[in-house]
C-alpha cells in the first residue's frame, strides 16, 4: 500500500512539474512575442475589401511589431471558413485575422451549424473601418431620389427586383431593412458577387441595389447610375453630395458595412494587448487613413470593449430582421 501511495505521489509531482514547466514556457513565449512572422487570415479573396484593409493596415503595424505580417486568404461560405480558421488557430499569437459583419454577427443567426462562436471563440481587437452601402438605380429608370424609389416600390408590391451579392449579405439585409421600414415589398435576386449584381442593374434585370461606393461611383460618374442615398449614420467625406437615408425623410435606418480585427480568445492577454495597440496605432496613422478613405472607408479604431459592445448592438439590430424574413440556411 505504501508503495502505491509513493508512486501516486511521484506521479502527481511529475504532472505538477510538467504543468509548471509548460506554463513557464508559455509565459516565456508570450513575453518574447513576436519573434517570427505573423499570419493575418482574410476570409475573402485577394482584392476584396477586407483584403485591401488587411494589407494597408498590416504594412504599418508590422513596423511597430518589427515582424512581417503575411496575408493568408481563406475565402468561402460567406466568410465562415476563414473566420473559423482564426478562431481555431494555435493560440500563440502568430495568427490573427480580419472579418466583417456577416461572419462576426449575421451568420450566427443565418447558419444552423456554424463551427465557431463569434462571441466566445474570438477576441475583438479593434474595429477597422465602417463603410456605407449606396442605394442606386439605373439612370434609365427615370428615378431621381430615394423618395421616388419608395413610391415606385409601394405602388405595385413585388413588381420590382433588387440585386444582392448573395443571400444574407450586408447588401441584402440593408435593402430588406429599407423595405421593412417603408412597408414595401420587392424581390431579392442574389448573385455570386457585387460585379454580377451591378451588371444585372445596368442590364435592367433588377431595378435597384445597395452596394459599396467603390463599385458604384465610377458608373455614376459616367452617367449610367444614379446614387440615391448612403446607408451610414452620417455622410462620408468622399460622398458629400449623397444624402443618408434618414436625411431623405424616407426612413430612419442605418445599415453600414464594417470590418474588424480578431484573434483566438485563448491567446495570452499580454499578446492580445500588444497586437491591439499595434493595429490601433496603425489605423490612426495619417497615411493609412488617407489610403482607406480613398477606398470610401472610414477608419474606426476602437478598444476591445468598444468593439465587443458594437457587435452586440449589431446583433440586436439584425437578429429580428433575419428571423422575420426567414433567411436561416
Amino acid at each position: 500500500m505504501k508503495s502505491i501511495l509513493v508512486k501516486k505521489a511521484i506521479s502527481a509531482t511529475l504532472m505538477l512539474s510538467s504543468f509548471v514547466a509548460f506554463s513557464a514556457a508559455q509565459a516565456q513565449d508570450a513575453n518574447a512575442w513576436p519573434n517570427k512572422e505573423i499570419r493575418l487570415i482574410v476570409p475573402f479573396g485577394p482584392g476584396s475589401t477586407p483584403d485591401q484593409i488587411a494589407r494597408i493596415v498590416a504594412t504599418e503595424a508590422s513596423k511597430t511589431l518589427n515582424q512581417s505580417i503575411v496575408v493568408d486568404n481563406r475565402p468561402g461560405a460567406g466568410g465562415n471558413i476563414g473566420t473559423g480558421a482564426i478562431a481555431r488557430a494555435k493560440p500563440d499569437g502568430y495568427t490573427f485575422g480580419i472579418s466583417i459583419n456577416g461572419p462576426l454577427v449575421y451568420n450566427q443567426f443565418l447558419y444552423k451549424n456554424l463551427n465557431y462562436d463569434p462571441n466566445k471563440d474570438l477576441y475583438p481587437l479593434t474595429l477597422a473601418v465602417t463603410q456605407p452601402n449606396v442605394i442606386a438605380v439605373s439612370t434609365g429608370s427615370g428615378i431621381e431620389s430615394l423618395e421616388e424609389l419608395a413610391e415606385e416600390i409601394k405602388k405595385d408590391r413585388n413588381a420590382l427586383n433588387y440585386a444582392t451579392p448573395g443571400t444574407g449579405s450586408g447588401s441584402h439585409l440593408t435593402q430588406a431593412l429599407f423595405l421593412q421600414a417603408i412597408d414595401g415589398e420587392a424581390t431579392a435576386i442574389p448573385y455570386s458577387s457585387s460585379p454580377q449584381a451591378l451588371n444585372s442593374l445596368i442590364a435592367g434585370d433588377t431595378q435597384f441595389t445597395a452596394l459599396a461606393p467603390i463599385a458604384l461611383v465610377p458608373l455614376a460618374e459616367d452617367g449610367r447610375l444614379k446614387l440615391l442615398a448612403q446607408t451610414g449614420a452620417e455622410r462620408i467625406e468622399a460622398l458629400a453630395d449623397v444624402p443618408t437615408i434618414k436625411e431623405t425623410g424616407t426612413a430612419d435606418i442605418v445599415g453600414a458595412a464594417w470590418s474588424g480585427f480578431v484573434i483566438s480568445n485563448k491567446v495570452p492577454q499580454n499578446i492580445k494587448n500588444q497586437l491591439q495597440k499595434a493595429l490601433y496605432d496603425a489605423l490612426n496613422e495619417p497615411s493609412v487613413i488617407k489610403a482607406l478613405r480613398a477606398q470610401y472607408m472610414e477608419p474606426t479604431p476602437s478598444t476591445p470593449e468598444e468593439f465587443k459592445a458594437y457587435m452586440q448592438e449589431e446583433a440586436n439590430r439584425w437578429k429580428p430582421l433575419i428571423e422575420s424574413v426567414s433567411l436561416e440556411m
